[in-house]
């Protein structure tokens, strides 16, 4: 059996697992928030729809996104 080629031994923050965690937790916490916020809002066209909920999802992703890197890297750190 071959070596597998896809092994990875990152220094420091693990950018693969912060971009992969931010983009399950953005759409676990993200689909609820927005359709939570949506209810309050009058949203007649499928732009308006649309155009919502890319800019409530960008909050939350940058919501997310920080936390998830501070986590990583203070998790690096601790590691060495």
């Amino acid at each position: 059996m071959p070596e597998r080629v896809e092994t990875t031994d990152p220094e420091g923050v693990d950018y693969g697992w912060v971009m992969q965690t931010t983009f399950v937790l953005t759409i676990v916490v993200g689909a609820p928030v927005v359709a939570a916020l949506s209810a309050f809002v009058t949203l007649s066209t499928w732009g308006e729809r649309a155009e919502f909920a890319v800019r409530v999802g960008a909050v939350v992703w940058l919501c997310i996104g920080v936390p998830v890197y501070a986590y990583a890297r203070s998790h690096s750190e601790t590691s060495r």
